[in-house]
């Protein structure tokens, strides 16, 4: 869907389409509540705050709506004697998967299986001979913090390379010749929603509701409100 599209669609269900008063909503307040929009639609499908509880992947509409924000990135590693670190994407929003391959003297590298741990569970994962990392087994296990990611060796064995998939923030919108409320500066080009037009509609309902809210305006809140993706 175009920018121009976008633009039209909120003045409308704002009532603002043609107005000339002093409330009139300018276009840099439509990029920063749409941006805001998005934001706030992605993190709710990958929570799963709806009446059936689907998060991300929970089902074929979740997986067909978020795959686009699905992205991989190789992790740039630092030996800290008994785990690797490496720093989170800037635009990372939600992890999905670590691949890792590890290596020991005696064998040749080989595929870890990485689970997502509490960082508070630490001490006791890495004392538990079950759930310690084992490089015969395969296995170990991640934690973040400080937007770092944390792999557990132990000790045991050396991490060769690291592969994250994880879900990214989506792209924010910029519209020719606006103001860009982020950096203050008019945008020389225009950078469209990476949404399907289906999802933007739901979207563009949120961003009303947010700009409805800003200005005031209680019957355009509220039906930008309830027609928002919010129970689907």
């Amino acid at each position: 869907m175009l920018n121009s599209t976008i633009e039209i669609k909120i003045k409308q269900r704002l009532n603002k389409l043609d107005s000339q008063d002093y409330d009139n909503i300018e276009c840099w307040q439509i990029v920063e509540a749409f941006n805001k929009a998005q934001v706030e639609w992605a993190r709710r499908q990958l929570h799963g705050i709806n009446v059936v509880k689907e998060g991300d992947e929970g089902s074929t509409r979740r997986k067909d709506d978020l795959q686009v924000l699905l992205s991989t990135a190789d992790l740039d590693l630092t030996d800290k004697e008994y785990y690797y670190f490496g720093k989170l994407p800037e635009e990372y929003l939600q992890w999905k998967r670590v691949d890792v391959y590890a290596k020991k003297d005696c064998c040749d590298k080989r595929r870890m299986t990485v689970y997502l741990a509490q960082e508070g569970d630490l001490n006791q994962l890495l004392r538990d001979k079950a759930k310690q990392p084992n490089f015969d087994w395969a296995e170990t296990f991640a934690t973040l913090i400080g937007n770092t990611t944390h792999i557990y060796t132990n000790g045991d064995f050396e991490v060769q390379s690291a592969n994250l998939v994880y879900y990214r923030q989506p792209i924010k919108i910029q519209i020719d010749g606006c103001i860009d409320p982020y950096t203050s500066v008019a945008s020389v080009g225009n950078i469209e929603c990476e949404f399907k037009d289906d999802i933007i509609e739901l979207i563009i309902d949120e961003a009303v509701s947010i700009l409805a809210g800003d200005i005031e305006s209680g019957n355009q809140f509220s039906r930008g409100t309830e027609t928002a993706e919010r129970n689907n």
